[in-house]
Parts: structure tokens; C-alpha cells; sequence
């Protein structure tokens, strides 16, 4: 148990990062083509106060990284307002700010892994195996976050990523989807995997686990 909270304790802090800024990188966006929407609400910063949820930003990471054993975790922050009919091409528009989260967690990714890779090991200075596992679970954490959002499933950002690509006659319907999308993500979560002869603990870990395995994979061969 002792470790576990160390473990938690060493991930809040690329955690919190990983989450509010990936918010926060939408609203920048936003603003560049054309919604002010987020920066009148004071939420294009990067202090993470701004942006924190009690639960999705603590309290659901920490509980996922403690009955993972610390192997797993995900979470979300305060949605940052986008009002896509301020854009000044809403649908097109539309990719680049649901783009721009994912991205930012790609660029952090790569930024802890940069870290990672370049730190003396074993450590030589104070703190040092801290150091190592807070750079582990930044990329982790990151990457995790990133390929979460990917999914196509409104509303998540890669579900608006897929309807900015549709024509406007498959788009509508698409969008739509998003009343049910929380629905499919609880489903994804919590149906076994081997229900399809799939490995994992559930569907969401099957689908996430070989594209997160490759992710650190790829990083780890450009560092």
C-alpha cells in the first residue's frame, strides 16, 4: 500500500499537466481561428488550478493507478468552452481544436520521454529514482491520454475529428452519436475483452494496450 500511494504521489504531477494543458491547448486554438470563447473564461493558462476537476483530474486517476497496482490511469479536467459556430469555418475548423488536445499530450509524451532517456541510470543524484518514475508515468500518462481522446467517439476529441473530415450528410447523424458517447465509453470500460477472445480486462485495455505499447516504442527509438 505504501508503495502505491508513492506511486500516486510521483504521477500527480504529470497527471495534472498532461490533463489541464490538453484542455488548455484546445481553447488556444480556438481562439487562433476565431472562438474567444475560452480565453473570456479565463481558461487559455497553463495553471493547472484553472482547469482542475476534484474527480476527474484526482480523484479517478488516483483510483485507477491504485487498483491497477499503478500500471494504469486516465482522467479529464474541466471542459474548456468552444463555441464552433464562432469559428470562422466551423466544420474545418473543428479538426484543428479537437486536434490540438491529443497533440499536446503527444508533445508532453515526447517531452518526458526525452527526459527519460537522457537521465543517468542508475540515478546519481538526490531524488533521482523519483525523478525516473514521475518521467515514466509522464509519458504513460500521456500517451494514454492521447490515444484515449483519439477514439472515434464523439465527444471525445476524436470523434469530432471525424466529423470535421465527413460530408455534412454523414456528419450530422455522426454528431448526433455524442448523447450516447459516455455510454460507449463506460461499455468499452467494463465489458471483459475475453468476451471476444480478446487479452486485457476489458475492451478499452485491448484496444488501448498494443497502440500503447508501440507509442513508447516509437519515442523510445528517436531518443
Amino acid at each position: 500500500m505504501n508503495e502505491l500511494i508513492a506511486t500516486i504521489a510521483v504521477a500527480a504531477l504529470p497527471m495534472i499537466f498532461a490533463i489541464t494543458l490538453h484542455e488548455a491547448a484546445h481553447g488556444y486554438v480556438a481562439r487562433y481561428f476565431g472562438d474567444p470563447t475560452a480565453a473570456q473564461a479565463g481558461r487559455i493558462t497553463l495553471n493547472p488550478v484553472a482547469h482542475i476537476d476534484l474527480v476527474g483530474t484526482i480523484l479517478i486517476p488516483a483510483f485507477l493507478l491504485l487498483i491497477s497496482g499503478g500500471k494504469f490511469a486516465f482522467g479529464y479536467a474541466k471542459p474548456v468552452p468552444v463555441n464552433f459556430g464562432r469559428l470562422r469555418h466551423p466544420k474545418q475548423d473543428m479538426f484543428w481544436v479537437a486536434a490540438a488536445g491529443p497533440f499536446s499530450n503527444l508533445l508532453m509524451a515526447a517531452g518526458w520521454m526525452f527526459l527519460l532517456m537522457h537521465l543517468p541510470n542508475p540515478p546519481v543524484f538526490p531524488f533521482g529514482e523519483a525523478i525516473m518514475t514521475m518521467c515514466f508515468y509522464g509519458v504513460l500518462i500521456n500517451l494514454t491520454l492521447m490515444l484515449l481522446n483519439l477514439l472515434p467517439i464523439p465527444p471525445l476529441d476524436g470523434g469530432r475529428i471525424v466529423v470535421s473530415l465527413l460530408p455534412m450528410k454523414w456528419a450530422i447523424p455522426y454528431a448526433r452519436l455524442e448523447r450516447y458517447g459516455m455510454l460507449m465509453i463506460v461499455a468499452l470500460l467494463f465489458i471483459p475483452a475475453n468476451w471476444l477472445g480478446l487479452p486485457g480486462n476489458s475492451l478499452l485495455s485491448a484496444i488501448l494496450s498494443p497502440l500503447l505499447d508501440g507509442g513508447i516504442r516509437l519515442l523510445q527509438s528517436l531518443f
